[in-house]
């Protein structure tokens, strides 16, 4: 895999447009810029915050998700990444394969190779498979106590499981004494969504960003969810006794009470930046959409038959002031194939991406040097 820009360079571009991280760049809703400025002129950003989050907010992820009545308890976590690392490392001991897809998202993957756990990546770059992984291919690796880890909707892709898909797949992890990690990160632009806790709740721990669809990515503050049983192996010895930035979880609250209308903006911003993209793509004849409409906020243009590699593409986007992701951030086998293109942004940056990319279209492709 290549080696990622450093965002510490890419910050000292002003007029960059940010189409490679998925995050969201929208004018913000005024009560989160208010519930910031509040708490930093109460100076609680000298305080500690509660270990497991403050307990309105674990409340009003239990309610987002569905799963209030269902025995459900969060730990608040230092975005969803803090909760996955904790969760891995926590488990590592007690699993004894970790499962996921390629492309996928790498670092749980590394996170339990870290403590000598094996992992298996499945192939699911596939259009005959809908770009997401089959009960079939998980019941021809699976084993007792292993942990899948699915990330619904599927970054990098923006394919998504339906209730048969996750009952398929809870059905084999509860013969197999397995847990699943249902990575939910993109769940609020996605287009009927299912929680696997809802037909596994006794196996199933579900991770909660407010980094995507909120815009909260800088402050850190996410979430896991699980029953108690479960969750208590994480809460025992939590990663951060020290709780999650006070700030952090003010503006989540403050994004929870607003939740409604922003999603409505988001949403449609989000749908007509998908259509650019797409439209130029298409035009351009310079690869082409793999899945259309994307449940996340971010699409998969496949560039294999181009000419150009994924990192090269991504370099000359770069050299245009837009930044897009290579796919060898997240594939090892399909990665040069593909370039990740975020669509929760201005849509100033969309019409732009569609210039470079168009730009990009006309010149000669690797090849042809």
């Amino acid at each position: 895999m290549s080696a990622p820009p450093s965002f510490e360079d890419l910050l000292e571009r002003p007029d960059l447009a940010w189409m490679g991280q998925n995050t969201t760049h929208l004018e913000p809703p005024a009560e989160i810029v208010e519930a910031l400025l509040d708490s930093t002129g109460r100076r609680e950003f000298q305080l500690y915050a509660p270990a497991l989050g403050f307990q309105r907010l674990r409340e009003l992820i239990i309610e987002d998700l569905g799963l209030a009545g269902a025995g459900a308890s969060a730990l608040i976590t230092d975005g969803a990444v803090g909760g996955l690392h904790h969760v891995c490392t926590a488990l590592a001991c007690s699993i004894s394969r970790l499962i996921t897809t390629d492309p996928g998202w790498p670092w749980p993957a590394r996170f339990v190779r870290f403590a000598g756990v094996p992992v298996t990546m499945l192939p699911v770059y596939s259009a005959a498979q809908g770009y997401r992984l089959r009960a079939e291919q998980l019941a021809g690796v699976i084993e007792e106590h292993s942990l899948i880890y699915l990330i619904d909707p599927l970054n990098p892709l923006g394919s998504c499981y339906s209730r048969d898909d996750l009952t398929a797949i809870t059905d084999l992890a509860r013969a197999s004494s397995s847990l699943i990690v249902h990575d939910c990160t993109y769940r609020h632009f996605a287009a009927g969504h299912t929680l696997a806790a809802l037909l596994y709740p006794e196996g199933t721990l579900t991770t909660y960003s407010f980094s995507k669809w909120l815009g909260l990515a800088g402050l850190r503050v996410g979430a896991v969810v699980g029953t108690p049983p479960l969750l208590d192996q994480l809460t025992a010895v939590p990663s951060n006794p020290l709780g999650a930035g006070i700030q952090a979880q003010r503006a989540a609250l403050a994004g929870l009470g607003v939740k409604e209308p922003w999603l409505r903006r988001l949403r449609s911003v989000n749908a007509a930046n998908q259509e650019i993209v797409a439209d130029a793509v298409t035009a351009s004849g310079l690869g082409r959409v793999l899945v259309l409409p994307s449940h996340g906020n971010f699409l998969a243009v496949d560039v294999g038959d181009s000419g150009w590699t994924a990192d090269s593409l991504c370099a000359a986007m770069l050299d245009r002031d837009v930044f897009i992701r290579s796919g060898t951030y997240q594939s090892p086998e399909f990665g040069q194939r593909f370039v990740k293109v975020s669509t929760s942004v201005p849509e100033r940056w969309a019409r732009r991406f569609a210039v470079a990319w168009t730009e990009l279209a006309a010149l000669p492709s690797l090849a042809a040097r």
